[in-house]
């Protein structure tokens, strides 16, 4: 519903807010910082809040071709810090429950930004949080149930299918696309399927953000991390969980590969993926457990030619994952 930016304003740096008002576009003041270095992660944050409090009340949930509306409990975790754990603990659909992880860790991130800033900062900052949930309760309140939202000249407007939030090009699973490709994934599942697809979920994105790879890649279709480190010398690494509703692919699993070219007299033609071992998870990793083998992978890229090698039954070195199936296996 809103947009946040820094502004440099007589030696300090300026944090304004931008939104529709009922005459067209408005700003005005959150705080002030002594800083660039200091507005620059609040402002972040907000702007990650922003949109994933607001996008979800703005699209319809497609799910079984409905025009449903998504759930607006999030909304209490932008002013009640005893509510923020309910954003990790719901069953609604894989999409909304990928948003609510995403704010709680926003949330999580504005907290630490404001550590350093003194106290009347942090007072403006929750004020700006509150005034972000009352507003889009209120735009709520007269789209949902015709109660006239209180007509002031700072007030925010909203509008289904239109949010005024900076999200495009930053916040890929807030699209379309990544909604449908969710959607698609858990088509036909029973609410316990449901349940544990939203758990794997959790674990994957956790690990994938935290990850210190900047070539690791988030794939939805199927739920995969794939790596492939500079130096890796054409070795690959992906991390696949287990195909919602599937009893053949209900594993975890790690797989680790290079690309063989398909004509090796042409160096720089098309290449395809072989698997060189996998490794089936006999129960669910948890996020810290991802985390560390994607740091690994990157920090060490010759470790997937090494692992590579790994004989069945083997542990792949310096981690806990034991092959369960080797290239000629």
């Amino acid at each position: 519903m809103t947009i946040y930016s820094q502004h440099a304003n007589r030696g300090k740096s300026q944090i304004l807010a931008t939104y529709q008002a009922p005459d067209g576009v408005a700003s005005s003041t959150v705080t002030s910082l002594s800083s660039p270095a200091l507005a620059a992660p609040i402002v972040d944050a907000l702007n990650r809040i922003s949109a994933l409090a607001t996008v979800p009340l703005s699209v319809y949930d497609r799910r079984d071709r409905g025009f449903n509306d998504y759930p607006r409990t999030h909304l209490g975790a932008l002013t009640n810090r005893d509510t923020r754990a309910a954003l990790l603990s719901g069953t609604h659909s894989l999409w909304y429950e990928y948003t609510c992880l995403q704010l709680h860790q926003a949330l999580s991130d504005l907290d630490d930004a404001v550590t350093a800033v003194p106290p009347p900062v942090l007072i403006a900052v929750d004020a700006e949080l509150a005034t972000e949930a009352r507003e889009l309760r209120d735009a709520m309140a007269e789209y949902a149930e015709g109660i006239p939202a209180p007509e002031t000249a700072t007030r925010r407007c909203w509008e289904f299918g239109r949010p005024f939030v900076a999200h495009d090009g930053g916040m890929r699973m807030l699209s379309r696309e990544v909604r449908k490709q969710l959607d698609l994934l858990e088509k036909g599942l029973s609410p316990k399927e449901r349940k544990q697809a939203i758990e794997d979920l959790r674990v994957m994105v956790t690990a994938y953000s935290r990850c210190s790879s900047e070539q690791a890649t988030l794939d939805y279709a199927p739920l995969s991390i794939f790596t492939e480190p500079y130096d890796s010398d054409g070795y690959y690494m992906s991390v696949h969980a287990p195909e919602p509703g599937s009893k053949k692919d209900d594993s975890w699993e790690i797989e680790i590969g290079c690309w063989e070219p398909d004509d090796p007299a042409d160096e720089e033609g098309s290449a395809t993926t072989i698997a060189a071992i996998r490794c089936e998870l006999p129960t669910s990793p948890d996020a810290a457990q991802l985390t560390d083998l994607l740091d690994k992978v990157e920090q060490r890229a010759d470790l997937l030619a090494k692992w590579a090698e790994s004989s069945v039954g083997a542990t792949l070195d310096e981690t806990e994952f034991v092959v369960t199936q080797g290239r000629d296996s």
